[in-house]
């Protein structure tokens, strides 16, 4: 009973592709991966955005959407139709074609990059051999789409905004890539499926994630942030942030052609989230072997809900960084904090197993942090800030 439920998904999939015709099966199945993996990421978006303004009104102590449907369920729904229905609004001096085609670029790699993510077992749409590879290079694809929008708006502000979203996005990229080398470094492959079975194991009452070694928290914790940036998620949302002032690379935009920068920015959100669990919490596997009767599909989304969560979390509590700041934290600290984590994992691989490689390989990963957080704080005199309500 539970394997079925677990294969249901697999099972349907089959059937459905059977009743096509033999030369139409192989299109037929990449049509229904598709399908399915634009309903459940979008319905997550849909989901996650309600949850979002409700989890921060909570935490600045409002109700937040409350007034569309029972406890603002249909809040989502009404965003959406008014995206729909507002004017699009077209510079007259834009380059219209690119104009266009900036949110689209952005969309569709996010949604590429859903294909070799294995959400659950026998679940993943492209089984390849360098899907890690895949996942990265469709993703390199966000900075020419945020170039197309700023540069085809002929906005100055908007290019402006443009070129400090891409500085952003490179910076962090680096740090994020060499942070997944490690997994790299200790599976030898670069396919995710194998990845998550590498990880199938259990220490104990520990399971084997990599996650729970020093050079995997530490490249995990990494990661994450790196991610933030890239997802431009808070305290690193400087495009969200120049709302003050203009709106980043997308002020020229409107209507159904703004919700899609919106909604690509929360699938990235989700396609770096999966990642993360792929290569350090696991994947699809249970945390202890008794647990195994659950599906392996809601591990993985489980722990999607939990990363999304944290996000949510940061957003509501870490004030949002300057752009010096951003750069100085990106090049003076995650950048060798990952390479320092390289080594770390190289003496892990190669010393016996034993508390010497657990001390050895913390005291490589802890001593640079305390050593480059404080190179970086240095003269910033900063000082104990204090809170108080307006009287």
């Amino acid at each position: 009973m539970g394997d079925s439920l677990d294969q249901i998904f697999v099972l349907l999939k089959h059937w459905l592709v059977q009743l096509a015709p033999a030369s139409w099966q192989p299109l037929v199945a990449a049509v229904i991966s598709i399908a399915a993996i634009i309903i459940v990421f979008a319905t997550l978006f849909a989901v996650t955005t309600w949850l979002e303004r409700k989890g921060l009104g909570r935490i600045q102590n409002r109700y937040g959407p409350n007034r569309v449907g029972p406890f603002g369920l249909l809040q989502p729904a009404a965003d959406g139709i008014k995206a729909l229905t507002k004017e699009d609004l077209v510079p007259r001096a834009a380059d219209r074609i690119v104009h266009f085609l900036a949110p689209v670029v952005l969309v569709i790699p996010v949604l590429l990059s859903f294909a070799v993510l294995p959400v659950g077992r026998n679940m993943v749409a492209v089984d390849m051999d360098a899907g890690l590879l895949f996942f990265f290079a469709v993703g390199a694809a966000a900075e020419l789409s945020v170039f197309m929008a700023g540069w085809s708006s002929r906005n100055k502000y908007a290019l402006f905004g443009a070129m400090r979203a891409i500085a952003q996005m490179v910076s962090y990229e680096i740090p994020l890539i060499l942070s997944a080398v490690t997994v790299i470094m200790m599976t030898g492959t670069l396919s995710t499926v194998s990845i998550v079975e590498a990880q199938a194991g259990h220490a104990g009452w520990l399971p084997d994630w990599f996650v729970f070694t020093p050079w995997g928290f530490a490249g995990f914790v990494l990661f994450m942030i790196a991610a933030a940036a890239e997802s431009n998620r808070s305290p690193f949302d400087l495009p969200e942030g120049e709302s003050e002032i203009i709106a980043g690379y997308f002020i020229e935009y409107s209507g159904f052609k703004f919700a899609l920068f919106f909604l690509a920015e929360y699938l990235g959100l989700f396609a770096i989230s999966g990642l993360a669990i792929t290569l350090f919490l696991g994947g699809w596997h249970p945390p202890a072997p008794w647990l195994a009767w659950i599906p392996s599909w809601a591990w993985f989304f489980l722990k999607l809900v939990t990363l999304i969560l944290v996000f949510i979390w940061v957003r509501g509590t870490v004030p949002r960084l300057r752009m010096d700041q951003l750069m100085n934290f990106a090049w003076k600290f995650m950048l060798p904090m990952t390479l320092i984590n390289l080594v770390a994992a190289a003496a892990w691989h190669f010393m016996p197993p034993g508390l010497p490689r657990w001390l050895v390989c913390g005291a490589l990963v802890v001593t640079p942090y305390l050593l480059l957080g404080k190179t970086l704080f240095q003269n910033k005199n900063l000082a104990k800030r204090t809170y108080r309500f307006a009287e």
